[in-house]
This record gives structure tokens, C-alpha cells and sequence, in this order.
């Protein structure tokens, strides 16, 4: 549905009952191990990943995971990450690439987590090690963003070969909260930004900033979470029986010219 404004697909894409990381990856993928750790400083919980496998195929997974209620969206850090959480990020991709594994990750962050410590342990660096390696990762790459894509927090896990969105998430460099109240030092107004940022999937898929959309039932996702899960699965399916024929070097070349071109 095309009509729906902005600023109310920002409202359900923020919604505590919409399906996280972890409820896709318990629907779409069998025999999900979760692995731990950057090997640097600790194991970041708003990052969960780990091998499972896809209609047999051996994958690896990647997602920014939010609570379902106040505890453990404190334990996640409200989905926002720390350096740590971008680095566990990539070492399960040099992982996936050491060992040809498909990488697919699912993207729900209003932002990379900017307190003290984060910033002290490096986050801009992290972010952009995350950059320069994804663009190098020879194995194809998957983004999905399944709820708020926000800023260069969701970007450390978009540089994929397909980036795809959810019909009610968003994908911003900012909330619409926060250009509002940099551009109009108002941040009320910002239902009326959000018109005007283009954050919505149909808004992106237009300007080829995403490749697909899928559709979600009126309301959002949480309506029927099943349906939304055999609606990625087969299109994962698909998409990577593509990916997959493609030489490395194709796929490198193809992946590059597609962020070249904005």
C-alpha cells in the first residue's frame, strides 16, 4: 500500500511487536548456531550471528536484534550497537568468506549506539572498517532491513550485493526526529520531514537505493509473521541461486558499481 504516510510506517516499523532477527531466523533457517564475540573486547548482544542452513545450503547470518520488552531491549542496548558488535559483525563475514558461505543480514537500528565508551573503543572506525571490507568480501551479500535502518549503524550491514526492505521499514541518515530538529531546531515537526526525507521502501525502491520490497499485511509484519518468512525465504532462495553463478570477480565488479553509482 503505497498511500500509507511516512511518518506512520516510521510508527509501526518502531513497534515492540514487530518480528525481530531472531524471530525470522527461528522461521526462514534450520539448525541456527549462534557464535559470540569480536576476539577484541566482549560479546555484543545487539548483534546476533552465526551458520544455519537454507533449504540445506549452509549460510551465515548476521542481524541487529531489538527486545520485546524493557529488560531485554536494555540487554540489547535497544538494538543500538558498539564497536564490539561491528567487529563480531565482521569476523563472522571473513568467516562466511573463508569458508563460501552466503552472508544475509537483517537490519533493525535506529542508529550505532554514541555514548562515551563507544566512541573511546572506536565506533566511526569500526563502521567504516565494515565499509571498506564489505565491499571486498567475496561471497554474496544479502541486507534486509526489517524494521528502522538508521544512519551509518544500518549502513555497516547494507553494503550487500542486494539490499532489500520490508514494506513498512525505513532507511534514513537520520530519524526524522533528529533532522528536524537540526534543520528547524523544532523536532516536532517531524511528521512533516519524514514526507519530505524519502525514508519509505517505495520512496527508495524508486530512487534504485533497494532493489525489493516485500509486502506486509495491513498493519505490519507482527499480523502474520509466517506469511512474512516464506515471503524471504523464497525470495533468498532465489536471489542467491543468481548470486551464486556469478564469478567472484563479477560479483565484486557488480557490487561495486552498484554503490559507485550514488
Amino acid at each position: 500500500m503505497k498511500n500509507i504516510k511516512a511518518y506512520d510506517r516510521l510508527v509501526i516499523a518502531r513497534m515492540v511487536e514487530r518480528p525481530t532477527t531472531l524471530d525470522y531466523i527461528d522461521k526462514i533457517f534450520e539448525n541456527f548456531y549462534e557464535l559470540h564475540g569480536d576476539r577484541l573486547f566482549k560479546d555484543d548482544k545487539s548483534i546476533v550471528g552465526g551458520i544455519a542452513f537454507l533449504n540445506n545450503r549452509p549460510v551465515t547470518i548476521i542481524g541487529i536484534q531489538k527486545g520485546k520488552d524493557l529488560k531485554e531491549n536494555m540487554d540489547r542496548n535497544f538494538g543500538s550497537p558498539n564497536p564490539e558488535g561491528y567487529r563480531k559483525a565482521l569476523r563472522l563475514m571473513k568467516q562466511a568468506e573463508k569458508f563460501n558461505r552466503p552472508i544475509i543480514c537483517f537490519i533493525n537500528t535506529s542508529g550505532a549506539y554514541c555514548g562515551v565508551g563507544a566512541e573511546e573503543r572506536g565506533q566511526g572506525e569500526a563502521i567504516a572498517k565494515n565499509l571498506i571490507e564489505m565491499a571486498q568480501i567475496k561471497v554474496p551479500i544479502i541486507s534486509i532491513i526489517i524494521g528502522e535502518g538508521g544512519s551509518g549503524g544500518a549502513l555497516a550491514l547494507a553494503c550487500g550485493d542486494r539490499v532489500w526492505m520490508l514494506e513498512n521499514s525505513v532507511y534514513s541518515i537520520l530519524s526524522p526526529e533528529g533532522f528536524a530538529s537540526i534543520l528547524l531546531k523544532d523536532p516536532s515537526k517531524s511528521k512533516e520531514v519524514a514526507e519530505i526525507m524519502g525514508i519509505t521502501a517505495y520512496d527508495l525502491y524508486e530512487k534504485g537505493v533497494i532493489e525489493k520490497i516485500i509486502k506486509e499485511p495491513k498493519g505490519g509484519a507482527h499480523k502474520s509473521l509466517d506469511l512474512i518468512a516464506i515471503a524471504i525465504k523464497e525470495e533468498l532462495i532465489n536471489e542467491l541461486k543468481i548470486l551464486s553463478s556469478k564469478t567472484k570477480e563479477d560479483l565484486l565488479e557488480e557490487r561495486y558499481q552498484r554503490f559507485r553509482k550514488f
